[in-house]
């Protein structure tokens, strides 16, 4: 059985790697959301300007609100200082659920949010990019979205250190031959200098196959979703 298994990983490995090389032909940097929510420059003063590329491609919400972040972190040479305090208000909301609840509850009116954030900083003596950050999410109803935020800047924090996490979810473990493979391919997608760093998931629910996620993609090549898109077509009426 775990033979079988193992043959049906190396028979997908190709169609991996096709896909995504494939998808590396793309543009990695994202052009922003121009929604004026992320357009704003989060430090207090100016700073000289300076081109900044967004290591890895992120989405939705959370994913444009951090790399706008991470823009003026970059700027601002704050990177580390900014995902330390983005943690640290992280851990704070987990051990507080009346305060993880204010985050999330839309009804209560911007003054109130936007104030509350501005005395949080001030306490935790959080630096002007952290708090102005925290005051726009305040000001547009985004705190519910923070936990997701400071996940996707800490993952174009590592990007930016030359670290690339890549989770590869599999039925059994991934034979060190497939994962030597895998892990070729995803260097040889985010260039030379880059470190990647694999991490396994075991799921019998997959069936088979392996889904790859690094950054916000996602590269589904399981029996299961193969099974779902044959049972889809199957379903569709025939028309003569």
């Amino acid at each position: 059985m775990a033979m079988a298994m193992a043959g049906r990983i190396r028979s997908t490995l190709p169609l991996a790697r096709k896909a995504l090389l494939s998808d590396s032909r793309s543009s990695l940097y994202p052009a922003l959301n121009s929604n004026p929510e992320l357009s704003r420059n989060y430090a207090s003063a100016p700073a000289k300007e300076q081109k900044v590329k967004v290591p890895v491609t992120m989405y939705g919400v959370s994913g444009n609100y951090a790399s706008a972040l991470y823009i003026s972190a970059v700027k601002a040479n704050a990177l580390e200082k900014v995902e330390s305090e983005l943690l640290d208000l992280i851990e704070a909301s987990k051990k507080s659920p009346k305060f993880s609840q204010f985050m999330k509850d839309l009804s209560v009116p911007t003054e109130t949010r936007v104030k509350a954030m501005t005395d949080i900083s001030s306490q935790a003596k959080f630096g002007d990019l952290t708090k102005n950050f925290l005051v726009v999410l305040a000001e547009n109803g985004r705190l519910k979205h923070i936990d997701a935020i400071a996940k996707r800047f800490a993952e174009l924090t590592m990007a930016h250190k030359g670290e690339l996490k890549a989770t590869v979810t599999t039925v059994i473990p991934l034979p060190p031959e497939e994962e030597k493979e895998l892990k070729e391919t995803l260097q040889e997608v985010m260039g030379k200098g880059k470190k990647v760093n694999i991490e396994q998931k075991i799921d019998p629910s997959i069936l088979g196959g392996l889904v790859i996620e690094f950054g916000q993609k996602v590269f589904d090549m399981s029996i299961r979703t193969r099974a779902r898109q044959m049972e889809r077509l199957l379903k569709e009426p025939i028309n003569f």
